[in-house]
């Protein structure tokens, strides 16, 4: 019979398996911090007035009220009924805007990355940070606007048409 040879196990002194608990807590916190510094930033959304139903998505078009702030409170921009694809915006704001619903008002950070990052557009300093304030009035498909345009369209040449047929109306007979 074979024998293995058996290699007796130190006991663990005192006070050290607390101190390998705090190196890993250690290592796991470092990692977390690493893993936070990596992540993208993020547009932040704070709800003012709740809205109902659902979001917009990327491919639609909003009809929004906004006024946007740099960070010292300085108001850059607002307006009233704005219509915007949410395609064609910065991408904070898309971001943002997907988060809303109808009738609801909201507070949005948005940090310059995903804003005009290293580019000073019109009264925006580069690598600022941007406020808004919006209210989400509405939204639509971008199909839908187009079937509206369309039978806009329909209906201006309908009109067009029976204008013309009016002024074309034959002269009365003259005895």
């Amino acid at each position: 019979m074979t024998e293995i040879t058996r290699v007796p196990l130190q006991p663990i002194a005192k006070g050290s398996l607390t101190k390998i608990w705090l190196g890993v807590a250690a290592i796991a916190l470092a990692a977390g911090g690493i893993a936070y510094a990596a992540m993208p930033a993020a547009v932040h959304v704070q709800t003012l007035t709740a809205g109902s139903g659902e979001s917009p998505t990327m491919d639609d078009v909003v009809l929004i009220n906004y006024k946007g702030t740099l960070p010292n409170g300085k108001v850059f921009d607002q307006a009233q009924q704005v219509p915007m694809a949410l395609n064609e915006v910065v991408p904070g704001f898309g971001k943002a805007l997907v988060k809303m619903q109808r009738g609801g008002k909201y507070k949005v950070e948005i940090p310059s990355e995903l804003a005009y990052g290293d580019k000073a557009v019109g009264g925006i300093p580069a690598n600022t940070d941007l406020t808004f304030e919006i209210e989400l009035l509405d939204f639509k498909s971008r199909a839908e606007i187009e079937q509206q345009q369309r039978i806009m369209q329909q209906l201006q040449q309908m009109q067009m048409q029976s204008q013309g047929a009016q002024g074309a109306a034959p002269a009365p007979a003259h005895p």
